[in-house]
């Protein structure tokens, strides 16, 4: 965790790169309130085939609403119990749509859009991503520290664990790449 990593160190953090499975709201959020620039990568959108991304939803950031691509608006109705605001379409009028069959399934004919409340920090990240500075950060990433993962995950024993308890995990991985970096310095 963030917090184990000595306060020396801690300082001298101010850009990180991340796979794909970090890219969150509360990661974004969290290591920009600590001032760490976070090079997230693009993460494509799950959406099924044939259907509306959710990119394709226009956000209203000053009414709290969406609209939608035939330019109805989706109003807020509640925040979930994980932190995401959930915007639902007016049912009357998405039966008429003809855009119905490419925006949702549902049998009730209701369009569900949600927003993590804290979507504005992977909104800083994903505008970071078009920048020349992440391509060449990203760039670095991969011919570095994924390089050294993958090797000691292969030849290594970092596939599995073979201990149990964090502290013994801690301790094995440490001494895993202790001796990769005496290897590299050999």
């Amino acid at each position: 965790t963030y917090e184990s990593i000595p306060e020396e160190i801690r300082e001298n953090i101010h850009q990180i790169a991340l796979d794909a499975g970090y890219k969150t709201p509360g990661i974004a959020r969290f290591l920009e309130k600590r001032e760490v620039i976070a090079y997230l990568p693009y993460k494509r959108p799950m959406t099924k085939k044939g259907y509306f991304k959710k990119s394709e939803y226009e956000y209203d950031a000053e009414k709290n609403q969406y609209i939608c691509p035939n330019g109805e608006v989706m109003k807020y109705t509640t925040t979930n119990r994980t932190g995401y605001n959930e915007y639902k379409s007016d049912q009357k009028k998405c039966e008429s749509c003809p855009m119905i069959n490419q925006c949702t399934q549902s049998k009730n004919h209701t369009k569900l859009i949600q927003r993590h409340v804290w979507q504005e920090y992977l909104d800083h990240a994903e505008e970071r991503r078009k920048t020349a500075q992440w391509k060449s950060h990203y760039k670095n990433r991969k011919e570095t520290i994924e390089k050294v993962f993958a090797e000691n995950k292969e030849y290594h024993n970092l596939r599995y664990t073979r201990v149990r308890g964090l502290e013994k995990n801690q301790f094995q991985a440490t001494m895993i790449f202790a001796c990769h970096n005496l290897m590299k310095m050999a």
